[in-house]
């Protein structure tokens, strides 16, 4: 009989013969009718024996259906008829059975889990009966789901969730975390090849976690879950998710327990909390995070009882009254109601093996915890756990071999393969129970997974997989609610190389299989590569194999078997990527895939994945990358490293260096063996603690790569040791260091010979520490007590590690920091910076030392007194020097004794008063004179060892700080400050100088006790002292450029005292005399002073020079020598002390310039090769000078000359040869030569050439047309005849050319020019007439012209000209030429365009910009004043003056054969009229923008645009590049025709293309003006726009767009919006002007308001109240208003206002002047006499305070 539904079956038990029931079952009487069923493993059966034997006959039927048709039997009485709610949740875990798995498990149902992995979009939840569920970051709470919101709403919203949530999410949870979830969905994911596996969704959001929860249900013991809503100081805050949102729960600090410590506590976070009180009458329920409180429920912590059963949900503890026991699992009630089971594995019986019907009694009480529920079954019903885990909530711990607890997956991992696993427990439909070695703690293999066919029925007794049985197995998961492991006896499983993501190990070589190929638009983009069942990886397409693949597709095919190497794994992405590189794949070498595991030297292949300039991005394995600098590809030079590599390439590299912490690398593809001799000897020789100069080779992120010496030995320096203080500060001043620059003043900090590596600091007290020789070096150093110069190589919670020179480190422990550094995070410090500590202890055996940086414990020091109190230590003296003196006690404060010298130090002398008394003289205490000094550097050289001295007792020295104590400061090995001056040892009473008796002007004499960069700290007493500025130490400014070595420690100084602040205790001096010693002022200032002074900053192009502490000035480079080629800044360095000389003074903005050139500053009698230059008058054309490059800009190159003088060269005039990439021959503070060919002194303006052939000494400037002088004879050469006249090319000239009309041909009348000359030939002319607007030039060829020269010269030349040109033919009185084809550039590049459109195109015929040429004059040779008009008129002058004179007769010559000439260029008086006639005249004239225009306008006419196009196209390419006005010209026709004949498309493309090669701000606003002229006003504010985008630093592109938003779109909304945002892009002393426009535009303008021009002129007057210039634009623009009273009257008001300012006489007469106007046009008597009432009463007013001031 068929398995029925629940409902069925109830129906038959109801008419069914009840059977006797044995007397060993006693529990099958206790099921009722309807009674939902426990969880399918164990607990109570539905169905009755014989119900279960028709099951056993159905399946036995199937299988010998199958076995006899080889077909699956067609049975649909089982599984999907299934009731849903009385089928259970069962263990399967093949996709076939994963429906049943997870169909009990019903949207609604609530579920205890276990957090077992998070995700980076979900958290995994390990649930009972072996499910998994997910909890997307969106269901966990109100704060996380806004976090994430606010996360996506700021970044790009097609990012995925994953990619852009909160990172604090991790730290919301914790692994093995106990959670209530509530089932949202079941629903079945797609799975290609097979049913799909259901994927349970799950939210742990209070609100749903506590479903049908409510304030009255909640009772002491009971677990309610909360996520934290706020972190207070004594707790947290949390949201119940209840309906009553005023029902609050608080977690006070010492109940949260080990969830998570109280600072990581994020909020949003989720906790499953014990209810520990509840009072009726408050909102706020008092819980505990914590597990252990929670799960302690032997007295209570569970509910003992509860107002209904909403109160039982999962996760509370509770007490049940068992009703039945089986072997299966339990079942019991709840409060007499509530249905409670326990199923095979939550009752414990599949965990120990026990028989339950012994542990548990019928009847009994039992404790366990609620782990799901049951919503959908007719009565309310629940599922228990009685594992302890589960009851105690913590997580399962099993007993490892050692006897060591542990997790179970601590001892046996997952996917480890066990030989030998005892099947324990047989279930026959449902699997094994198999025992995995691991006591406490069992395995269960599903019937599916037992073997690799199917098996319908397992037997307990009898065949393989009976109890006792051993088998091969592999674990396959584990679940840490039900604390078992999951396990597969599949032969397949067993086999299989890996079973997770987790199991492919980074860098091992595998074998899979092509699954697909993936295909993107380039082609083959990667390859999806089977490795495992379930498991795949992905092959980029740069790793198909070492070289690129042509057609990848000809070599992978789906199907195919490779051989790879793992490359990388995701967890979170779950993704693996793979190499096919032959390279990386057969490489032997160790596998990079952890930066802790790397050191220098190791060698490896690596695959580069980024390539630029600097250098290239070398990947390895994992996330292991390094960088390759460029430097380091090749022992050859490498410019561009991407034309030697390519993405993809594997390259073998070596470690230069590596950061672990930083997670960053140094590679090398440079074998380390190719080290030089010379370097190898090099870096043998050089010594640790040694200062050295380098250079810079390059700058790679954090670090400086530089070379030493002549062996260029590579070094490092760490950009953290440029200077001592912040990390901002070391940054500032890498950016300002360049590559090539040597750094001077470096210690060798550490090197390693075997490694080629050398580290540097460039750290002042390091360097300083190095040069006094107290800088630790080695472990022999050391000694207890000594304070040494280090830095922070790393920082701990309890200590901090302090490096020292040689790789020397030493332990600064928590303990011996100051206290005031605790409170800080990290004590306040950083890495590599600068500290000092004290030695405290030394373990000489392993080679460590302790430091400390806490002050001493003795009391702080104090002023020296006059105190003579009796010495506390009392003892007998040994061998004293004075035998006066026997104890101890006899030196006291005052005391008169002998010492004899034990030592000479630079700055004291110690002494010995007797065996085991010490004293010190400090050398300020031993000359009372600066006469007795004899030695200035070494005063302590008169002095030799054991010599005897008086002295006296001054008190006790303190080691610690250099300075000494009262005398009652004694230690236990005392010191004495002594005086050995005469004059203390004579004097009654002891004077000891204090800084408070130091008077201000006072001389004393110093002595040097430290150098600093910037001052030399000096000694007065050995407890007084001060500082002199470098630049004051002497007046001789040769000795401050090295200080060290012209002022030693100890040497002496007369110094005279410029400042004493008692407060600060601050003490300046300066040694130098006069009234140098003054403060320097700009007042003090004059032109040509010498005066030394301090480097403050080096850059590139310039120096900052000190000379007081107000006063400071630039050096340039024009300024730094006599000679540009030895300029160079780096050669200074901070802080040094260089003489400058006052080169220009501006008082008013309060700067200078200096200069530093040795003719300046020394008597130099060097010869200057660059004389300084100041102004454009100091240069004349032909100069030829020399400069530094200042900018390369697009149209050439700026040159400074001087340092406000700037020199702009051509393309044109860069070089005789073509250069393509001409900006790459040129850069920045480049010395360059060349020669001045124009000068402007008005604008400043000066034009240079950098042509070698314009250098050459016999260099001639060619004459231009400034040059011509009317009565000048020049030669030439005929350049075009016409029938009018003849042109004639000036010879020297820039294409100097002008005309010769035919009256001036000949003195013979009515003579043809084409007959008389012809093109080339040489001809004398004298210049008649110079039109300099017009820039046209008029030539006389009439031999009378000449005869009054001397006759001789005349015959030479003509004789000469014969001679020369006898070869070539001409006309009958011409002469031969030479240069045909002569063009007349000079005149048209100096023609204006509206004077030739005027003379060349008729108004009338104007077409969108395009002009037609005359009909009847058209273009003759680009001029039309030769033609009927103005020619005419000369020509008949002409005439009037030569009909008297004599004709003189024409000496004929032999003529030879006439060589052919070409005539293109001849044309008829009537200009072009075709094509070929355009053709021909632009071969004459090819930069003529007006001829191009004009063909232009021609093929319009025609309607050939197109045509006109190529021929805009062809006068762009044919046009002279120095032509610029013409090719703009040209530009803005083009954009015209585009405008109006073209599309949007063409016409942005060309007005791209004119931006590129012209002034983008002059293509803006001629598009604009075209815009506005068609009528397009749209497009025009486009541009408008573009263009302020592009120009904002343009004043006039603001008022010209608000003037166009104004008055064409009548938007001044608009217009206004533009003031604000000009101010703020414009430099401040532009915003008066921008504002005043703006307030006239609203006057001028239509649309504007003239109450708002008039609000703006108020707010700039009461800033500027004395600019009279703004009062007459205000006056001006309420004069143009419409006359009425009002508008009068406001106008007087102006006026009256003006009058009452402080004005100047002649201000206020000229106001008066135009008021009086203004008042006898527009008023009457009566206003008239009122304003010469207050003309008087100004004139009062000043007499009046003329008088008070005298």
């Amino acid at each position: 009989m068929p398995l029925q539904k629940r409902k069925r079956t109830e129906e038959r038990a109801a008419v069914r013969p009840e059977k006797k029931q044995k007397p060993s079952e006693p529990a099958s009487r206790l099921i009722v009718a309807k009674e939902e069923p426990a969880f399918q493993r164990g607990g109570a059966s539905i169905l009755t024996p014989l119900e279960q034997k028709q099951i056993q006959v159905q399946a036995t039927r199937d299988a010998l259906f199958e076995e006899r048709t080889g077909e699956k039997a067609n049975n649909t009485e089982f599984g999907e008829d299934e009731n849903e709610e009385d089928a259970a949740v069962r263990p399967i875990t093949t996709l076939a059975k994963a429906r049943r798995k997870t169909k009990r498990l019903l949207p609604g149902s609530l579920v205890v889990g276990q957090v077992s992995q998070i995700n980076r979009s979900d958290i995994a939840l390990t649930l009972p009966n072996n499910l998994t569920g997910y909890v997307p970051f969106t269901a966990v709470s109100d704060q996380i789901t806004e976090d994430i919101e606010k996360t996506l709403g700021e970044g790009n919203a097609e990012d995925d969730t994953d990619e852009r949530r909160p990172s604090e999410l991790d730290e919301c949870f914790s692994i093995g975390q106990y959670l209530r979830a509530y089932v949202v969905s079941t629903q079945q994911e797609a799975a290609t090849g097979g049913l799909g596996k259901k994927h349970i969704q799950l939210s742990v959001h209070p609100r749903q976690a506590n479903f049908g929860l409510k304030q009255s249900d909640l009772v002491v013991g009971s677990m309610i879950q909360a996520a934290v809503q706020s972190i207070e100081d004594h707790g947290l805050v949390m949201n119940l998710g209840l309906d009553d949102a005023a029902v609050k729960g608080f977690i006070p600090i010492k109940q949260i327990g080990n969830i998570a410590d109280f600072p990581q506590i994020k909020e949003g976070s989720v906790l499953l909390c014990l209810i520990t009180n509840h009072k009726a009458d408050s909102n706020v329920i008092d819980l505990s995070a914590n597990p252990q409180t929670a799960g302690n429920i032997k007295n209570s912590n569970y509910i003992a009882d509860a107002p209904s059963v909403n109160s039982y949900l999962p996760g509370s503890a509770i007490e049940v009254l068992i009703s039945e026991v089986s072997s299966k699992g339990i079942a019991g009630k709840a409060m007499g109601l509530l249905d409670v089971t326990a199923d095979l594995i939550h009752s414990g019986a599949a965990d120990s093996g026990k028989d339950l019907q012994k542990k548990y009694a019928v009847g009994s009480k039992v404790k366990g915890r609620v782990i799901c529920t049951f919503p959908h079954s007719n009565q309310k019903k629940i599922g228990i756990s009685l594992l302890d885990h589960i009851i105690c909530l913590r997580p399962k711990r099993a007993t490892s071999s050692t006897e060591q607890e542990a997790l179970p997956t601590d001892i046996v991992p997952l996917s480890t393969i066990i030989d030998e696993l005892k099947v324990v427990e047989v279930e026959p439909s449902l699997g094994l129970f198999v025992d995995v070695g691991v006591k406490g703690v069992r395995g269960f293999v599903h019937i599916s997974n037992v073997a690799d066919k199917k098996i319908e029925i397992l037997a307990e007794s009898t065949g393989p997989y009976k109890v006792g049985s051993t088998h091969k197995g592999r674990v396959t998961g584990y679940n840490s609610i039900d604390g078992l492991f999951i396990v597969s006896l599949q032969e397949r499983i067993i086999k299989q190389a890996f079973l997770r993501i987790e199991d492919v190990q980074v860098g091992e070589t595998i074998k899979g299989t092509i699954e697909k190929i993936l295909l993107g638009a380039t082609g083959v983009t990667g390859l999806i590569v089977r490795i495992a069942e379930g498991i795949s990886g992905l092959v980029p397409e740069v790793h198909f194999a070492d070289v690129t693949l042509q057609n990848p597709e000809k070599k992978f095919k789906e199907g195919n078997n490779i051989t790879a190497r793992v490359l990388s794994t995701d967890l979170g992405k779950r993704q693996i990527r793979l190499t096919l590189k032959k390279t990386l794949v057969n490489s032997d070498r160790g596998i990079w895939k952890s930066y802790s595991e790397l050191e220098p030297g190791m060698q490896a292949p690596g695959t580069i994945i980024n390539i630029l300039s600097s250098g290239a991005v070398v990947q390895f394995y994992g996330s292991v990358k390094g960088f390759l600098p460029v430097s380091e590809m090749s022992e050859s030079y490498i410019q561009d490293p991407k034309q030697h590599f390519r993405n993809g390439q594997v390259v073998n590299v070596y470690i230069l260096s590596v950061d672990p912490l930083q997670e960053r690398m140094l590679v090398s593809c440079k074998d380390p063996s190719a080290f030089s001799a010379d370097q190898q000897q090099a870096l043998q020789k050089l010594k640790v603690g040694e200062i050295v100069n380098a250079k810079i080779s390059e700058k790679i992120g954090g670090e400086l790569v530089l070379e030493l010496g002549d062996a260029n030995v590579k070094a490092l320096l760490p950009i953290e040791h440029l200077v001592d203080g912040s990390s901002q500060k070391s940054v500032s001043t890498a950016k300002r260091l360049r590559v090539g620059q040597v750094v001077n003043e470096l210690v060798v900090l550490s090197k390693n010979d075997p490694k080629r590596l050398v580290r540097l600091s460039c750290k002042p007290s390091l360097v300083q520490a190095a040069r006094d020789g107290s800088l630790l070096k080695i472990f022999d150093d050391l000694a207890e007590g000594n304070e040494y110069h280090g830095f922070v190589r790393n920082i701990t919670p309890s200590a901090i590690f302090v490096e020292f020179a040689g790789g020397m480190t030493g332990l600064l422990p928590k303990s011996q920091v100051p206290d005031e550094m605790l409170q800080k995070q990290d004590f306040g410090l950083r890495r590599n910076q600068s500290v000092k500590a004290t030695i405290l202890s030394v373990d000489y055996q392993q080679q460590r030392f302790t430091l400390t940086m806490k002050p001493s414990t003795k009391d702080a020091i104090e002023k020296l007194t006059d105190s003579k109190a009796l010495p506390q230590i009392k003892s007998t003296l040994s061998n004293p020097v004075d035998e006066a003196s026997s104890t101890l006690e006899d030196y006291h404060f005052g005391k008169l004794t002998k010492a004899k010298i034990l030592t000479i130090k630079d700055t004291q002398i110690n002494v010995q008063l007797a065996d085991g008394v010490q004293g010190r003289i400090n050398v300020s205490e031993i000359f009372d004179t600066w006469a007795e000094i004899k030695d200035r550097k070494r005063p302590l050289n008169s002095f030799h060892k054991h010599q005897i001295l008086p002295v006296r007792i001054l008190g006790m020295h303190d080691s610690r700080n250099h300075r000494f104590l009262p005398i009652t400061h004694r230690g236990k090995a005392p010191v004495f400050e002594l005086t050995g001056k005469l004059s203390n040892l004579e004097s009654e009473q002891l004077d000891v100088l204090t800084l408070d008796k130091v008077k201000l002007g006072s001389h004393r004499t110093v002595f040097v006790n430290n150098i600093s960069g910037d001052c030399v700290w000096v000694n007065l007493s050995p407890n007084v002292r001060g500082r002199i500025k470098a630049i004051d130490v002497s007046e001789n400014v040769s000795l401050l450029g090295d200080l060290a070595k012209n002022f030693p420690i100890g040497s002496a100084l007369n110094a005279t005292v410029t400042n004493v602040d008692l407060e600060t205790n601050r003490l300046d001096l300066s040694a130098r005399s006069g009234d140098s010693i003054k403060p320097l002022t700009l007042k003090d200032l004059s032109v040509g002073m010498i005066l030394p002074g301090r480097i403050t900053k080096v850059t590139e192009r310039l120096i900052m020079v000190q000379l007081s502490d107000n006063i400071s000035g630039p050096v340039h480079l024009v300024d730094l020598a006599d000679d540009y080629s030895k300029a160079n800044t780096t050669q200074y360095s901070k802080n040094q002390t260089i003489r400058v000389c006052i080169k220009h003074i501006d008082a008013p903005n309060k700067r200078i310039l200096l200069s530093a050139r040795p003719s300046k500053v020394l008597s130099s009698a060097l010869p200057v090769e660059d004389p300084e230059i100041s102004s454009t008058s100091q240069i004349k054309v032909n100069d030829v000078l020399r400069g530094f490059v200042k900018h390369v800009a697009t149209n050439g190159v700026f040159v400074n000359l001087g340092a406000s003088v700037t020199a702009f060269v051509r393309i044109s005039d860069l070089s005789d040869d073509y250069l393509k990439d001409w900006k790459s021959d040129f850069e920045v503070d480049q010395v360059v030569k060349g020669r001045i060919i124009a000068t402007d002194h008005v604008p400043n303006q000066v034009q240079m050439s950098l042509r070698p052939s314009h250098l050459a000494s016999d260099y001639k400037a060619p004459l231009t047309f400034a040059d011509m002088r009317a009565g000048q004879t020049v030669t030439g050469r005929i350049r075009k005849v016409e029938d009018f006249g003849v042109f004639v090319v000036v010879d020297g000239s820039a294409n100097v050319s002008g005309l010769c009309h035919r009256t001036e041909l000949s003195d013979q009348k009515s003579v043809e020019p084409k007959k008389l000359y012809k093109e080339g030939d040489a001809v004398q002319a004298i210049v008649l007439k110079v039109a300099p607007v017009r820039k046209r030039i008029s030539f006389g060829l009439r031999a009378s012209y000449f005869a009054t020269k001397d006759v001789e010269d005349a015959e030479n030349i003509l004789s000469a000209d014969e001679d020369d040109f006898s070869e070539f033919s001409g006309s009958e009185q011409g002469v031969d030429t030479e240069n045909a084809g002569a063009r007349l550039d000079h005149i048209d590049n100096g023609t204006d365009m509206k004077e030739l459109e005027d003379d060349v195109v008729s108004p009338s015929a104007d077409i969108n910009g395009f002009s037609k040429p005359r009909a009847p004059k058209g273009l003759t040779a680009g001029f039309d004043w030769t033609g009927k008009t103005t020619l005419q008129t000369d020509a008949g002058e002409v005439r009037s003056e030569t009909d008297s004179d004599t004709t003189q007769p024409k000496k004929k010559r032999k003529r030879k054969g006439e060589i052919q000439v070409d005539k293109t260029g001849d044309l008829d008086a009537h200009g072009p009229q075709s094509i070929a006639d355009f053709e021909r005249l632009l071969l004459g004239q090819p930069n003529s923008s007006v001829l191009w225009l004009s063909y232009m306008a021609f093929q319009l006419e025609l309607s050939e645009v197109d045509k006109a196009r190529e021929i805009a196209e062809r006068a762009l390419k044919t046009i002279n590049i120095r032509e610029q006005d013409e090719k703009l010209n040209v530009w803005v026709a083009l954009l015209n025709l585009e405008n109006t004949y073209g599309s949007w498309e063409s016409l942005d493309e060309v007005f791209k293309r004119a931006c590129q090669y012209n002034d983008s701000l002059d293509i803006h606003e001629r598009l604009i003006s075209i815009f506005i002229q068609s009528g397009n006003n749209v497009k025009a504010d486009d541009i408008f726009q573009a263009a302020l985008k592009k120009h904002t630093q343009t004043p006039s592109l603001y008022l010209n767009y608000a003037t166009f938003l104004m008055t064409t779109l009548d938007s001044p909304t608009q217009a206004r919006t533009l003031l604000p945002r000009a101010l703020q892009a414009l430099p401040p002393h532009a915003h008066l002007d921008m504002t005043s426009k703006f307030a006239q535009l609203e006057f001028t303008s239509p649309k504007g308001d003239a109450e708002r021009g008039r609000t703006m002129f108020e707010g700039l007057l009461a800033t500027w109240p004395k600019r009279l210039d703004l009062w007459n634009v205000l006056l001006d623009k309420e004069m143009e208003q419409e006359k009425d009273d009002e508008k009068r009257n406001r106008v007087r008001k102006v006026f009256e206002r003006m009058t009452k300012g402080r004005l100047k006489v002649k201000q206020a007469k000229w106001v008066f002047k135009r008021w009086l106007e203004y008042e006898e046009r527009e008023g009457d008597d009566r206003s008239q006499e009122r304003v010469k009432a207050k003309a008087a009463e100004f004139v009062k007013r000043m007499e009046r305070e003329k008088t008070e001031r005298s």
